[in-house]
């Protein structure tokens, strides 16, 4: 049988193998025994993640590939026909797992943020995205593809960008190049202030990106920290933007 990639799904299928087994290879942690793949297609990447010999989860919203997969690898994984983004991942896993897949395009920030609000799940993710996101996410201060995100997954992963691929090597090909990524999580569990109010800060401050943070934030504050109000928020490190979310916080309680 054959699958046809779906424009709305954001399908683009892996044509050459060499691609699926360096993506695979990438993973690092294997004191973690449970794998989980977004969007796996006709299994260009799944056939080498098995190799990995760990417990494996995929989800996959395409029926017509689930029906694919259950063929052609009987019985050899764990295959949920439900959206990823929509998972009580905490509910379905008991244990920490590594995150991999060729993300769709157009939910790929969205697996991201799920990551996030999942971190203390997934230590390890190895991915493909377009290029430009993986670079953004990739990406430290003073470049100005470092935003809210790359700030956000930076705060508790480290991250490299690993080798990009051009589009002849996807059924249909992209308009544009894809990045893969890792992300192993560098050891921080707490910042010492609600997620949700260092998310909102971060935000705030890259909403208005051009803006120096005395205007960008504005909103939030009026006695920012002098060291701070001359600079543009693609100027900050992860540790500056704690610091200035925990000033927000004691000037709003200043107890």
């Amino acid at each position: 049988m054959k699958v046809t990639p779906k424009k709305h799904l954001g399908q683009h299928f892996l044509t050459d193998p060499s691609v699926s087994a360096k993506l695979a290879a990438a993973i690092q942690l294997e004191n973690i025994d449970l794998m989980v793949e977004v969007g796996p297609g006709t299994g260009a990447l799944t056939t080498h993640l098995l190799k990995h010999n760990k417990e494996l989860h995929v989800f996959e919203v395409d029926h017509e590939s689930v029906v694919f997969l259950e063929q052609n690898f009987p019985g050899q994984f764990h295959i949920h026909e439900f959206d990823f983004l929509r998972a009580p991942l905490d509910e379905i896993f008991d244990r920490p797992f590594v995150l991999a897949g060729n993300f769709p395009y157009n939910i790929s920030s969205q697996i991201l943020f799920k990551m996030y609000e999942n971190k203390q799940l997934v230590p390890e993710m190895v991915g493909m995205f377009q290029k430009e996101v993986a670079e953004r996410i990739a990406s430290g201060p003073g470049s100005k593809k470092y935003g809210i995100l790359s700030v956000l997954l930076q705060a508790f992963y480290n991250i490299e960008y690993l080798f990009t691929v051009p589009p002849e090597k996807f059924d249909p090909p992209p308009k544009v190049d894809s990045g893969v990524i890792r992300m192993v999580a560098n050891g921080v569990t707490d910042l010492g202030i609600d997620l949700k109010f260092f998310k909102r800060v971060v935000k705030t401050a890259f909403n208005q990106r051009r803006k120096t943070l005395r205007n960008s934030l504005k909103s939030m504050t009026d006695n920012l920290p002098e060291q701070y109000k001359g600079l543009r928020p693609e100027q900050l490190s992860v540790d500056d933007f704690v610091s200035i979310a925990k000033s927000i916080i004691k000037e709003v309680n200043p107890g």
